[in-house]
Order: C-alpha cells, then structure tokens, then sequence
C-alpha cells in the first residue's frame, strides 16, 4: 500500500495543495519554515487519526478559516482506497474511509502502519523516563490488544491506590485492607506488563543494533538496557517494602510505572556523552528498528516518515541512510531537507524511484 495523491484544504500553513507521489522515495525540499514537516504531519493524521505533533486538532486549522480537511489516496494493487479527515471548530472530528464515515477512531489504527522520524525524537535521550516508556508502550500496542488492556487497567489501579494513600494522609487513618485490593491488581498486572516489556526488548535491541552498524558504520558500540525493579524482587515485595515511604509521599513509588531504559553507548550513557550526530543516529536507529519491527509483526511495509534527519549528519551517514531505505524491505518514504542539490547529488549516485518536490511550488495554491 502506498500514497497516490494527497489533498489538503485549510491544513496549517496550506489554504489548497495537491499532490501526486511516486511509491518509493519522496522528497520535500525548501528553506526552514515553508510548511514541509506540515505535509508528513498531514500523512501523520491519515494513519493515526491525529497530528504527531499536537493532541488539539483545531489548531492545525489554517489561520483566520473555521476547517481542515486532509484527502489520501491509498493504491494497493488494483485497488484504491480515499481517506478523509475532516476537522471543523465546534464539531467534532470526522474519519471516513472510501466516504463512509468511522464510528470509533480506533478501527482505524493499524490499518495504515506507519513510523515517523523526527528531531522531536531527541527527547527519547534527554526527557524522563515517562516518554521512553510510553514509547515501548505504544509499539506493543501496536500487535497485542491484551497488553494494551493490562497496561490500561494497572494505571486504573495505580491512580486508585495513589487516591487512598492521600485520603488516608488527609483524614490521619490507615485502612490495609483497602490497599490490598489495589494492591493484587497491581502485582498481577505489572508482572505481565513487566514479562512483555522484557521480551519485546529482546527481540528489539538486536535489530536496533543492526540499523545503528549500517547508519554509523559500525564504529561505535550501543545498547539499550531495560531497567525495572522487577529485575531483582518480585511486585509484591516491592510495594510490601516502600508502603511506609509510600504513605508518606502518598504516591505508589515502586512498580512498573517506574520502569525506565538505558541508552547507551559503550558503557556510558548517549545523553551525556553522546555528540549530537550520534545522539541522532541513536534516535533514528530506534525508530528504523521499529519500523523492522512493525513491518514482521504486520507482515507488509510501513509508510515511513524522515523529517529533517539528515541535520546532524555528515555526507557520509546522509548516503548510508538513503541507501538503506532505498532497499527492497522499505517500501514508500517521505522525506524533508532544506539542500535541494545535496539531495539531486546523492540520487544521482542511488537508482531508485523517485521524486523531488521544491516547496513551495506550484502544488500549492
């Protein structure tokens, strides 16, 4: 499945633009600013129903206009399908598929698999812990509904506890009995959440290992280490022994919730000792491995999606990545960069189906 046409209407900085693609590389080329990162976030909205940028979707209406709408036109085959996203102030968001609407967003998800790199990805190394987890989080979820519902159901539980724990501080009580509900919940569904995390992760690094050696060219040693307190001790344990802190703090201090990864790079951390051109090679290793990831769970290409990725990168790194997804396991990618001719440059030197388009340009109007 690949994008053929792309029609945007009031969409950011667009008031009409049409576009038509090739079904390997194409590329965005203008000066900083112009709305290129706009075109793959409208992708962005086809696969997954929202922005990748911002969860307000008003705020992707044009200035001074009172609606978006975002049309694709999706070839597979001898086939076609016609997305639709449409978003007026006011109302709430429509989805429709060949213009029949979607009664939930979430039939949708998966239909369209689809990985977006960007240098928004740099706060995988330099935020906390909070967004690297919800990154392996949504990849899993991605393939296994069950997890999806665990982790779900265990953050109920959490904020549950954490809610009786301030209780008991504001009316000076303790009611054991009252955790121990919480409490199973908690030791159930962390250690499930805590096995899948662990297994995903031994399946993921080595791909992601792989696509750092090709981007890099094997000249530095990374890793990815998941770090849990379930290592050592059991979920039981672990809230039996914090539950006089925890009372204190009135938050559950220990868990799954609590769980975090460790990017390395031989045996120091890529956040502190990382050059900005290895940092980006780390972020767009991980996300290429996803995307290995996703298209073996899924059993078909996913759209991929490379925003300003070479900034950061020598000539070097620039080719080795274009050559990778110039590869037959990749299938349709987009790409934005601001050096028009580099791009001419290096796809002079790669045979590959493609297509450059200079914005803005004539497309839009």
């Amino acid at each position: 499945m690949y994008l053929h046409k792309l029609t945007l209407s009031n969409f950011k900085s667009y008031d009409e633009a049409e576009f038509l693609f090739c079904d390997k590389i194409n590329c965005f080329v203008g000066d900083n600013g112009v709305g290129k990162t706009n075109l793959l976030d409208a992708i962005h909205y086809l696969a997954f129903c929202k922005s990748y940028f911002t969860s307000v979707d008003t705020y992707n209406i044009r200035h001074g206009q009172d609606f978006f709408a975002i049309h694709g036109l999706w070839a597979h085959g001898d086939q076609s399908d016609l997305l639709q996203c449409v978003q007026k102030k006011g109302q709430r968001k429509k989805f429709l598929l060949n213009k029949k609407e979607y009664d939930r967003l979430a039939d949708h998800i998966g239909m369209i698999p689809l990985v977006m790199i960007s240098p928004y990805d740099r706060d995988l190394i330099n935020d906390g812990s909070e967004i690297r987890r919800k990154y392996i989080d949504s990849v899993i979820s991605q393939f296994d509904r069950i997890y999806l519902d665990d982790l779900i159901n265990y953050n109920k539980a959490l904020n549950q506890r954490n809610a009786l724990l301030k209780l008991f501080a504001e009316r000076q009580t303790f009611e054991p009995g009252s955790l121990d509900i919480w409490d199973e919940k908690l030791v159930l569904l962390g250690t499930l959440i805590h096995s899948k995390r662990r297994v995903f992760l031994e399946e993921f690094v080595p791909i992601f290992r792989k696509y750092y050696r090709i981007i890099s060219g094997d000249s530095e040693t990374v890793d990815i280490r998941y770090v849990s307190q379930l290592h050592e001790r059991p979920m039981k344990e672990l809230l039996d022994e914090s539950l006089a802190r925890d009372r204190m703090t009135q938050f559950t201090s220990a868990g799954t919730h609590k769980d975090d990864l460790d990017f390395m790079m031989g045996d120091f951390p890529v956040k502190r000792y990382g050059s900005q051109g290895q940092q980006k090679s780390f972020v767009v290793a991980v996300k290429l491995a996803q995307f290995d990831f996703t298209r073996n769970k899924k059993g078909f290409k996913p759209i991929l999606l490379l925003d300003d990725v070479f900034d950061k990168l020598d000539d070097h790194r620039v080719e080795q990545l274009i050559k990778l997804v110039s590869e037959d396991n990749f299938g349709q990618v987009f790409i934005t960069d601001t050096q028009e001719e580099k791009m001419n440059r290096i796809f002079s030197r790669i045979p590959i189906s493609h297509k450059i388009f200079r914005i803005p340009g004539d497309e839009v109007r």
